[in-house]
């Protein structure tokens, strides 16, 4: 199972990518294979203000509906549209597929998200 050194990651599951000013979010690898093929993927509209440890859209698969919820609060830019059209993505390539992009309201709130390492052993207790 990957979980890639340079993403931060939250207790609900998501990784974050700083790319400059903006983050980029997605669903871990252990998230997807939890919840086994996705087949519905709802997400925000650009704009939309998102509020730490907040839900802000789900992911629908065979088995069940999850919440995505935001690791930090900000308002959402770009909205993974491909994903729409293709769900499945999420399971082949869940760190290629993205769900938002947002312009954090504090970037400072990406540094109190685990580091790689301590995802790591926070799902090894699962």
């Amino acid at each position: 199972m990957a979980t890639p050194k340079e993403l931060r990651y939250s207790e609900e599951h998501e990784w974050v990518k700083v790319e400059g000013s903006q983050v980029r979010i997605g669903i871990t690898d252990f998230a997807q294979e939890e919840l086994g093929d996705i087949v519905f993927v709802e997400l925000p509209e650009v704009g939309t203000e998102l509020a730490a440890n907040e839900p802000f859209g789900s992911v629908e698969s065979v088995k069940t509906v999850s919440e995505l919820y935001a690791p930090i609060s900000g308002k959402v830019v770009k909205v993974n549209e491909e994903l729409n059209d293709n769900p499945e993505y999420v399971n082949e390539s869940p760190y290629e597929a993205w769900m938002v992009v947002i312009e954090p309201s504090d970037l400072s709130q990406v540094d109190s998200l685990m580091s790689a390492e301590d995802y790591e052993k926070m799902i090894n207790e699962e």
